[in-house]
């Protein structure tokens, strides 16, 4: 008996799971831009919105130096080791490959053994300041989806400010400053990530607590992104509706964690003492052996795939857009002005395709490629949608309700998440002679 019945479990599970392969953004991951769905009326096009999966961007960044010649080695100099201040022997020297530090040794995904690292020259002009401008660029607008993380091979700085650039370096903000004392070098109260919440998770903050000097255990520095999607998704990230909801209604959110371009100012190195020692200059540089930035390709909901063309990142756009970004619809297909898709309702979102213009219409209004009749409509013979009920549109894309007095009720059906698959798995359990108990 317990055998029979575990076998009816397991051909149940076998049978549902199969049957959710047809649903494979129900859940919210946005993988995919339209998938086929059955109708009384035959096959046709759901659409939804997408997009790309996160991946590891510092592959495809630009990075740059302000001042220019501020790498080590030209001319050749020696500097301190980085355990030990005071044993200063080492030698920085860009002729010499062993002994080079350019800047793409930031990045280098497999190292010469111990460790490699872009190192800048050492302070021997004090008391003039050693700045540092590290602009890492992508040409392309980027969603972080995980902390930005900085190592050091120098000791970390005792002052540093990470800016974000919205439009391609031209404008600045800070995202975070970091000091040993905040109050002295910034004139802010310390504060960590831990300090905020969901009313000021935009507060620019000073933090101190990654800004110790020579410390060989101490290397890393972080802006924490995760820490701020979790007042809304929570600490284990497992209610990601919730922070999508947020992104997708509150614009401000969602471009605190979008970019083209990122800026590390190292505004004075790792000294690890109040004073300054003049004796010892060659203790004072700065070196990343490090930088990690994950994110995805920005393309407004409306693509599943990002590729580098001509060295430059653009979105394979679906849903009839266009651009860099698919932010604009193509042509001929401008019926209604172009909007970004949407992360509501959840699960699936709302794809807010383009749809062809008027002037573009002629015998063939749909099809079953790309010209689908939404929210269920039919395409007869190419000319025209015959669209449910509730629904109007060249397309079948609107609610008949809108165009009331008193616009959409909860029960006009917008907004409406399907129940399909629930039902099918209580019918299967019912055939199985279980219960949902």
């Amino acid at each position: 008996m317990y055998l029979s019945r575990f076998l009816s479990l397991h051909a149940l599970w076998v049978t549902v799971s199969s049957v959710m392969q047809h649903y494979p953004s129900v859940w919210g991951h946005y993988d995919v831009c339209k998938t086929q769905i059955y109708t009384e009326e035959g096959k046709v096009w759901d659409y939804m919105a997408c997009q790309p999966e996160a991946r590891d961007m510092i592959k495809y960044v630009k990075v740059t130096l302000d001042p220019p010649d501020i790498t080590c080695g030209d001319p050749p100099e020696t500097f301190c080791a980085m355990g030990n201040p005071y044993m200063c022997n080492n030698e920085c020297d860009a002729s010499t490959q062993e002994l080079a530090h350019p800047p793409e040794l930031m990045f280098d995904l497999e190292g010469r053994h111990p460790s490699t690292f872009w190192q800048s020259t050492t302070w021997k002009d004090y008391p003039k300041p050693l700045h540092v401008n590290i602009t890492l660029s992508w040409n392309k607008t980027i969603e972080l989806t995980d902390n930005i993380v900085i190592t050091f091979e120098s000791g970390r700085p005792d002052q540093m400010i990470l800016e974000k650039s919205l439009d391609y370096g031209r404008t600045w903000q800070p995202y975070q400053y970091y000091a040993t004392d905040c109050l002295d070098a910034f004139h802010m109260d310390p504060k960590s990530v831990r300090d905020l919440s969901q009313h000021t998770v935009l507060e620019i903050i000073c933090t101190e607590e990654y800004s110790t000097g020579y410390m060989t255990n101490s290397k890393i520095i972080h802006f924490e992104i995760k820490d701020r999607f979790a007042f809304f998704a929570g600490p284990r990230l497992h209610n990601m509706a919730s922070l999508y909801g947020q992104l997708d209604t509150t614009k401000k959110l969602r471009d605190f964690f979008t970019i083209t371009d990122l800026r590390i100012r190292l505004l004075r190195p790792g000294t690890g003492e109040i004073y300054v020692d003049e004796q010892h200059l060659a203790r004072y540089f700065y070196a990343i052996s490090d930088i990690r930035v994950y994110g995805r390709c920005k393309c407004n909901l409306h693509a599943t795939g990002c590729k580098e063309e001509n060295k430059r990142l653009l979105c394979e756009c679906e849903h009839n857009t266009t651009g860099p970004d698919c932010g604009k619809c193509k042509k001929n297909y401008q019926g209604r002005p172009w909007s970004p898709g949407s992360y509501l309702p959840i699960p699936k979102g709302t794809a807010n395709i383009c749809i062809p213009s008027i002037s573009s219409i002629g015998t063939n209004v749909c099809d079953n490629e790309l010209l689908h009749c939404q929210n269920g409509g039919t395409c007869i013979n190419n000319v025209r949608c015959q669209c449910p009920p509730a629904y109007t549109g060249i397309l079948c894309e609107k609610l008949k309700c809108e165009r009331d007095p008193g616009g959409c009720s909860q029960n006009s059906g917008q907004g409406a998440i399907s129940h399909g698959p629930l039902l099918l798995v209580t019918a299967l359990l019912g055939a199985a002679g279980l219960c949902i108990c």
